[in-house]
Formats: C-alpha cells, structure tokens, sequence
C-alpha cells in the first residue's frame, strides 16, 4: 500500500552536519543515487552530496552505497552532508574579544575556551564570528564584508586563530594551510605518558558511525575519511597525566583529541572522548579528590592552541605568534606537578 509521507524529506540540524532522511516513492523508476539525490536535496549542493557518498555518509537500508548504486521503491535513505558557517547568517554583536595583532590583511585572535568559533544548529549567537563581523562592520573599508576562517579549534579549546580580512589573503593562507606550510603547536595534558618521550602518528580519520558526533582513527580499507599527522613531544611527565606539545601537519576535526585516545592517552577532562574520569592512578580517596577538583577547575579538555607561524599573505615575511596557557589550564598543570613531586604521584 502507498505511504502518503513518502516524499517528505525529515531533515535534522546540528553544528556540525545536516541529516535528511526520507522514503523513496513507490513509482521511482531506477535511478543512480547520486543523480536521484541532486534532484530530490535542494539544500544541498552536487559537490556536497558526491563527498558525503564518498565519505559512506549515505546510507540506504542501514548499508552504506556507492554512487552507482540505483535506487528502488521504498529504500529507506539517511544522508549525512557537513555544513559549512558560510551556510549560515552571521548577525553582528559587541562581543569582546583579546585581539593580539590586526593589519589590514588579517587579524590574530587569542580565542577563550567556551567560544563557539562560526554560528550553527544551537549557536546561532555569541560565536567568534558574530564578534569578528561587528567590529569589521565599525570599520569604514571592511563594512559588509564577510571575515573568512581560514581554520577553526573546537568550542572548548582555547588559543590562537588567523582570521583573514579580504579574499586575498584567504586565498594565500589557504594555500599555506593545504601546503602544510603553517606552523601550529598545542599543548594537552593528557592522562598517563605516551611510552615513546615522541613520535609521530600518521592516520586516516573520519567520523564515528555510531556516534556522529565524533571522528575517531579508520583503517586505510575503510575507504572514508581523510590523512591526519599530528607530531607529539612530552614536555612533562607528570606520572599519571602529562604535558604533551602537539604540531600539525594536518587540521582534521578534532584531530589531536582524536589522535591522543588513539595513541592510549585521552586528554584530560575531555567528555567526547572519555577524558573526564580517572584513567591513571591509584584508589585512595585523596586521589580522587584531588582529581575532582582538578575536573572542577578545568571542565573542558585540556588543550591550547599555543603558537602560530605563517607567511604574511601581502608582505611575504614570516609571522610568529604565542599565547600563553589560560589560567583554568594553567591552574591544573600546576597543580599536577606539584602534587607529582610532594606526594610522589
């Protein structure tokens, strides 16, 4: 019997990804997926929807499907395509911002943890973007221009970001960025200490499949996902967590949380990847105090996006910018190593 709701395509927002879901009418003639999908998505572009199959973010009665897959009557389908912030409005607002250096060409923001960095699903407001676009309004020859991100760190990572002012300094530090040519170092406390004092890890990674929500390490058979290398150097061992200097060569989503879990060393108050309990230490109760009151101080993962180096997209000479731990992070670190030297732990 004919479902009437068939054509009616659910869709479902988050900050991250866009989810439609729909059933394919009852008179569908066989078409390729990927052409059935350009002409039943509006919202989504042609480029969008070919990376989400090639990513197996389309699935059809719970498989994942290649373009030349032609569908049928009553195929249920789920599609997962990224949003992109420029898909989204940015309504300017006085948020204060710690601007470290400002040219015409760019800007060098020192971002606080809990800033969402551009608008999306819940965060329409209050974002990094919203400031960047009041204060360039102010400004006679920016006003209605868009400010570009030419990257992002997550909500609750702290530190440093370029923002490019033009198109053409977008388009030059861009090419930096795709080039590995930018020089971006974090430090992380993570739980324990990586065996090697430093190494080099090399993977694919790409989103979880149960939990969209988050990206995890794939293996290279999987066939999804994209090359991520992060390089990692202890700096201090504090015996049952450590701080780590992370650089990369590559800027995935979520990339160093996602690499240092892989590597056995979750950072510490990470609630996205299993950070926020005790993974290191002993059972006695003055232990798990004091790690609670370390949670309490730090209720975020313990990353800072610690120095940035570039060349200047106009005058070509090289740029390097540090920031400083902020003070929840620096707190804790702090508290870790006196405790590793008083008490042994």
């Amino acid at each position: 019997m004919s479902n009437p709701s068939n054509t009616e395509v659910k869709i479902v927002e988050d900050e991250l990804f866009i989810k439609y879901t729909f059933t394919v009418d009852d008179g569908q003639e066989p078409l390729r997926i990927d052409k059935y999908l350009v002409s039943k998505i509006e919202r989504a572009s042609r480029n969008k929807l070919q990376e989400a199959i090639d990513q197996k973010h389309v699935i059809v009665d719970g498989k994942a499907v290649k373009s030349n897959y032609k569908v049928k009557p009553q195929n249920f389908i789920e599609v997962l395509v990224d949003k992109e912030p420029t898909e989204l409005e940015v309504i300017p607002q006085d948020i204060p911002l710690d601007i470290i250096y400002e040219d015409d060409d760019l800007m060098i923001i020192n971002k606080k943890a809990g800033m969402v960095v551009h608008p999306g699903f819940g965060n329409q407001s209050g974002t990094l973007l919203n400031a960047l676009a009041f204060l360039l309004d102010k400004k006679a020859t920016h006003r209605g221009k868009r400010p570009w991100l030419v990257h992002r760190i997550d909500k609750n990572t702290s530190g440093l970001l370029v923002i490019a002012k033009n198109d053409e300094s977008m388009a030059h530090l861009s090419q930096q960025f795709k080039d590995h040519t930018i020089e971006r170092t974090y430090q992380a406390l993570v739980w324990g200490s990586p065996q090697e004092p430093e190494g080099t890890l090399s993977t694919i990674i790409g989103r979880d499949q149960y939990d969209r929500k988050k990206f995890v390490v794939l293996s290279d058979d999987e066939g999804r996902g994209k090359h991520a290398i992060t390089h990692y150097r202890v700096l201090e061992d504090f015996l049952y967590t450590s701080l780590v200097e992370c650089k990369l060569e590559t800027g995935r989503t979520h990339q160093i949380r996602v690499h240092m879990k892989h590597l056995g060393h979750p950072l510490f108050s990470d609630d996205h990847y299993g950070g926020n309990r005790i993974l290191k230490g002993v059972v006695f109760s003055k232990y798990k105090q004091f790690v609670d009151n370390c949670f309490s101080i730090l209720p975020r993962q313990g990353l800072h996006a610690k120095s940035l180096g570039f060349q200047h997209p106009s005058t070509h000479e090289w740029m390097q910018f540090e920031s400083e731990l902020p003070h929840d992070m620096q707190t804790v670190v702090n508290k870790w190593r006196n405790a590793s030297k008083t008490y042994g732990f």
